[in-house]
């Protein structure tokens, strides 16, 4: 019969391996055993930071007290650290902490209810790429006087 003949399994040569590609580099991880994980605490941040410019017109203390901020806040954005543990923690002087942040509070990065920190959402803050030059210190907003003494007393722009 026709359907009954035994067919023979085609002759293979060489077994191929698919040539890698030349744009790929292989990745190499130096430390594996470094390999970061997601923490079980709720802690991170946003890109858009970056990529938005949403930290060009902060000084180094805004920057270090929205990583501290950032860093020990809850789900929620709330840090319970009181200013005597914040200046100990980040080695900065009362004043230096109230303006570093009412920069933050102005780039509307947190919100401050003594003794409550909220780390804010990045949506519906400021638009990126403000038009004001970075170094002016001109936001487009009035300030409260309590902001603006800060800015004075603490040299913040």
């Amino acid at each position: 019969m026709f359907w009954a003949k035994s067919i023979a399994p085609p002759v293979r040569g060489p077994e191929r391996k698919p040539e890698p590609k030349a744009t790929m580099k292989e990745k190499r991880i130096p430390r594996p055993e470094r390999l970061r994980r997601p923490p079980r605490q709720f802690s991170w941040l946003d890109h858009r930071l970056i990529r938005e410019n949403r930290l060009v017109r902060c000084s180094p203390e805004a920057l270090a007290l929205y990583l501290f901020l950032a860093t020990v806040a809850d789900a929620e954005g709330l840090s319970y650290y009181g200013e005597a543990a914040i200046t100990r923690h980040l080695n900065l002087d009362a004043s230096a902490l109230r303006a570093a942040r009412a920069c933050l509070i102005r780039e509307e990065l947190i919100a401050y209810e003594a003794p409550f920190y909220q780390v804010l959402s990045l949506d519906g803050g400021p638009a990126s790429g403000r038009s004001e030059h970075p170094a002016s210190g001109r936001s487009g907003r009035a300030l409260s006087l309590a902001e603006l003494l800060s800015e004075l007393e603490g040299g913040v722009s």
